[in-house]
């Protein structure tokens, strides 16, 4: 129902917002900066028009360099919404190969030089884990949701996978835990009521303090300290 909302509100901005992602997407004339911006705004706007209000907190433990990696919990289709709309630094992000098919989501994964990963083709999630390495040591940011797949259990975190810590690793760059708190709400209850949607972005992780760890537990580590934020912050 929200996402019709959405819609509706901005029903007269619609094709403009589409063509725009798109040209950002094919593009060479539009910097990855750019396209980033871009879709801030329409995100901002949009989740205006959806009643969702979204509360950040720990901007300024954010790495002064670019070239780190946000590892949330996963609750929904609205996660990234709530990354797109807070983060003032552009950042790229890693989703399912089905996402690769949807109209406007595709648009938006190619404009900000995202990736799609099919978890059953080993050799296409290794070839993925490296050209986010890759692209980490060259400066940019990514968005890895380490569950996996939605909780689908609200506000309860399910395992983090050891393998979804490999990018970080190769890369050796700074892993940046950060907790959704609500996010299940906007996209997975049938439901237009005003929400909020806080996102706590915590103290990096440096290569130096999780170098001898097993990625395995790094992932144990990294989950522990969200639940601990959830905890605290609900």
């Amino acid at each position: 129902m929200r996402i019709a909302l959405m819609v509706i509100r901005l029903l007269w901005k619609v094709p403009y917002y589409f063509i725009r992602i798109w040209w950002c997407g094919i593009s060479d004339k539009v910097s990855y900066v750019e396209s980033y911006s871009f879709i801030k705004k329409v995100t901002k706007k949009a989740n205006r028009a959806g009643r969702v209000t979204i509360e950040s907190y720990g901007l300024e433990n954010l790495p002064p360099d670019d070239g780190f990696i946000f590892f949330p919990n996963h609750q929904g289709l609205f996660d990234v919404l709530v990354f797109l709309e807070s983060c003032p630094r552009p950042f790229a992000f890693v989703a399912k190969k089905e996402a690769g098919n949807i109209i406007l989501l595709k648009q938006v994964i190619r404009a900000l030089d995202s990736y799609c990963m099919d978890r059953e083709d080993i050799r296409q999630s290794m070839q993925v884990i490296n050209k986010i390495s890759q692209d980490v040591k060259e400066g940019k940011n990514f968005l890895i949701f380490p569950e996996g797949t939605r909780s689908g259990k609200g506000n309860e975190l399910l395992d983090f996978k050891g393998g979804s810590f490999k990018s970080a690793t190769k890369a050796k760059c700074p892993i940046v835990p950060c907790a959704l708190i609500n996010a299940f709400i906007p996209f997975d209850e049938n439901s237009i009521r005003p929400v909020t949607v806080k996102v706590i972005y915590l103290p990096p992780i440096y290569y130096d303090e999780y170098k001898d760890r097993k990625t395995k537990e790094i992932a144990a580590e990294v989950k522990r300290r969200i639940e601990k934020a959830i905890e605290q912050y609900c």
